[in-house]
């Protein structure tokens, strides 16, 4: 059984004047729908604020909960932030933080939203509000759930606010391979970043990959995996500058999740990237991510001595 965490909010009316592809998470839940029993589902709470707060700046917390958002910041993030948008942006950190707690106890959970990674701690940006992956990964560690998050990040696009949020820290790790050239202009700097020149296939990709990701995560030694599976740098993408098709994205969810099972880690995955006018064909890529790493990763029994209590 594959373990889905996701929310009502995440599907919500899209503001306006906005291009970003609300459709998408009603769409990957649709499609997760038709896998039936295979499928455990699981509605998170809402993020508390101080835990939010904990990552990015309180003036900007409220300026979202509070739907004031200023006109310089909202063109940053890419989109208007109504009431709709505020109460989603708390529902999707919960989603993080409760799928890393499933993949805790079961092995591997994925978030129907989520990988917000541009997101920094006084503004949003690059449809990014809050950043999910550091709310979660802090909370983790905070509470003493775990020692160590790394956050691997394979969207086309580098997850500068995640390196950011997380700078100096030894506790949260992360890791971004992206295409180079792509945005944003000015990078932050991540524990370990791979660049990848404009084009790159398959091979190229997975080779890279391999040689770097593998000797990350053997320094590194972390309890847990946070997975931002963008599938932006499939070769349609509208905002993509890579060229993997779709047996390669496949071939880079068995690798990370076979790295992930040598070394005995929980993996809970958040959907990332996907750009284009066809929604559907965007869901249908992050659906394959989360049933390929779910169906490799397998399921944990509930008295695993790496489990712990969702509560």
């Amino acid at each position: 059984m594959i373990h889905v965490v996701h929310h009502p909010a995440y599907v919500t009316e899209a503001p306006a004047r906005s291009t970003y592809r609300w459709g998408k998470n009603g769409a990957i839940r649709d499609l997760l729908r038709q896998e039936g029993d295979a499928v455990a589902w699981t509605e998170p709470a809402l993020m508390p604020s101080e835990w939010i707060e904990a990552v990015h700046d309180p003036d900007y917390v409220a300026e979202v909960l509070e739907a004031r958002v200023p006109p310089e910041k909202t063109r940053r993030i890419g989109f208007p932030i109504t009431e709709q948008v505020a109460y989603r942006a708390r529902a999707v950190p919960g989603g993080s933080w409760t799928a890393a707690m499933l993949a805790l106890r079961h092995g591997f959970a994925a978030n129907t939203a989520g990988g917000s990674h541009h997101a920094l701690a006084n503004t949003g940006a690059g449809y990014c509000i809050f950043n999910d992956l550091a709310i979660a990964a802090n909370r983790l560690v905070e509470e003493g759930t775990v020692a160590r998050v790394a956050i691997v990040d394979c969207d086309v696009h580098q997850g500068d606010g995640t390196a950011a949020l997380t700078a100096g820290r030894s506790d949260i790790v992360t890791y971004s391979i992206h295409a180079e050239k792509n945005f944003p202009a000015r990078k932050a700097r991540s524990t370990l970043d791979v660049g990848l020149s404009d084009g790159v296939d398959d091979d190229g990709y997975l080779a890279a990959l391999d040689a770097t990701l593998r000797p990350f995560l053997d320094e590194h030694r972390p309890d847990i995996i946070l997975y931002q599976a963008g599938v932006d740098p499939f070769v349609e993408d509208r905002l993509g500058r890579l060229s993997l098709t779709r047996e390669g994205l496949v071939a880079r969810e068995n690798l990370i999740a076979d790295l992930a099972l040598a070394r005995g880690l929980p993996l809970a995955s958040t959907v990332g990237g996907g750009y284009g006018d066809d929604v559907m064909a965007i869901a249908e890529r992050h659906v394959t991510a989360i049933l390929t790493l779910g169906k490799r990763l397998g399921v944990r029994e509930p008295g695993d001595k790496r489990s712990v209590a969702l509560g």
